[in-house]
């Protein structure tokens, strides 16, 4: 380590970073990212390093694009700000249609915010706003699934079920209720298919009659649940929800923060891939590929028409950010969604990710690899050394060796508990893929013998 690196990091442990372990403030050895190019990011010391995480998720376009950056820098030349209030801006107003255009169905209007977190608490907020104008200040009831990810503000986090992201925090308990996240790997071994779908939809519909039909307002779901560990959902799980949102009432909130802009191989998937038109789609992450911060929510026709059907032409949504439409953000997502186009990354996306599919079936043979899924370029590698034992202080180190292993020999994974998840850009080769499956079987290879030679572990 250079001494460059080292007063970088004696410098970043000044700061608390996002999901900080309080008691080891100051500690902290993060890796220093100095630049990027393409899929790879270099360190401060000048090691390179294969993106797989896309930064979080977003990254989609590449590292390093240098028509982004121009962009960039002649609309903040051009017009660096206005106010979203009573103003608008000619990339505002551009990128707005240009989303509408690529929406499922009559989702037609866009409501810009500053980041994911933002775009699903403005959603929420719509979603009441929506019932009182309706005259139903009774439906205000949020169900969302355990295991779910969906912010980090307070409506946002209340919805997250996640159980290590509640310590310690308050959230909205009274409006927000979970379901079991339908994941095929809590599936009964003597369930078929067909049995575990309707377990899945009867959870949803429980929680509806057990809060009160009422009561319920919306249900909000990722089409792939991201950063609970890329849970893919039985096939026809999402429509068989919608019918149940349209048959009591319900609104249906598709969470396309991670999904969006690529990801499943179309700019949105909850129509192209999983066949259904939510009433609400939140959007960010890929909607700029993460060179500006922006996030969006898109709202159906039916339900403004419906405002307007109700005497809402003078209810105004009080609702909003000094960020909202940021013209140079809007200018990054035209500039963004011009490359996509051009270069034809959905396809790509398609193409590659069945590939990345099979490369990462490929792992399954090494024994404590548990399971791996995904769709897309988004996918998991989930590992345990004692297969159903549950022990969480045993899985988060075994993620930690392996994440080490991955880095010292060029990739970064991220590594949620004993989970490697990766959502490479969408820029991405068969040899680029061939060579993070490389890395990451020796990885995880490395971090099994570590634990055979500490007695940590023996192989059956």
């Amino acid at each position: 380590m250079s001494e460059k690196t080292a007063e970088l990091r004696r410098n970043d442990n000044q700061f608390i970073h996002p999901w900080d372990d309080i008691a080891k403030l100051g500690e902290n050895q993060r890796t220093v990212l100095e630049r990027g190019d393409g899929v790879y990011v270099y360190d401060s010391d000048g090691h390179r390093l294969l993106d797989a995480p896309a930064g979080m998720w977003c990254v989609n376009i590449g590292h390093g694009r240098e028509e982004m950056a121009q962009v960039i820098y002649d609309q903040i030349m051009q017009l660096s700000y206005a106010s979203p209030w009573s103003l608008t801006t000619g990339p505002a107003a551009q990128f707005s249609a240009q989303i509408a255009a690529e929406a499922p169905g009559d989702m037609n209007h866009v409501f810009f915010t500053t980041c994911g977190s933002t775009a699903v608490d403005s959603a929420l907020r719509f979603v009441q706003f929506y019932n009182n104008v309706r005259g139903k200040p009774q439906k205000k009831g949020i169900i969302a699934h355990q295991k779910g990810y969906h912010g980090s503000t307070y409506l946002g986090a209340s919805v997250s079920g996640k159980e290590r992201d509640k310590n310690y925090l308050d959230f909205a308990d009274q409006l927000v209720h979970h379901i079991p996240a339908p994941h095929p790997l809590h599936k009964d071994p003597s369930q078929s298919d067909a049995d575990f779908l309707e377990q899945c939809v009867a959870n949803l519909e429980k929680k509806i009659l057990d809060v009160g039909p009422d009561s319920c307002a919306v249900f909000v779901s990722e089409p792939i649940l991201a950063s609970g560990g890329v849970i893919v959902p039985p096939e026809g799980y999402h429509a068989r929800c919608l019918e149940l949102c349209r048959k009591y009432d319900m609104l249906y909130l598709s969470d396309e923060v991670v999904t969006a802009f690529g990801r499943l191989g179309h700019c949105f998937a909850s129509e192209a891939v999983f066949g259904i038109q939510p009433d609400l789609i939140t959007t960010a992450k890929g909607l700029t590929s993460g060179y500006i911060p922006m996030g969006a929510v898109l709202v159906s026709d039916r339900l403004l028409d419906e405002l307007r059907a109700c005497g809402g032409d003078s209810a105004v949504f009080s609702n909003g950010f000094t960020y909202s439409g940021h013209p140079v953000a809007a200018a990054a997502g035209i500039k963004n969604l011009e490359i996509m186009k051009r270069e034809k990354l959905f396809e790509n996306a398609q193409t590659v990710g069945q590939y990345f599919q099979q490369q990462l079936r490929t792992l399954s043979d090494i024994p404590i690899v548990s399971d791996v899924r995904g769709v897309g370029l988004m996918g998991c590698v989930e590992c345990e050394l004692n297969q159903g034992a549950g022990d969480l202080e045993l899985d988060y180190d075994l993620g930690n060796r392996i994440d080490k292993h991955c880095q010292e020999l060029g990739l970064i994974v991220r590594p949620i508990i004993n989970m490697c998840v990766m959502s490479p850009p969408l820029i991405i080769t068969k040899d680029q893929i061939d060579e993070m499956v490389l890395i990451l079987r020796t990885g995880v290879e490395r971090a099994m013998q570590d634990c055979i030679d500490e007695g940590i572990w023996k192989p059956e």
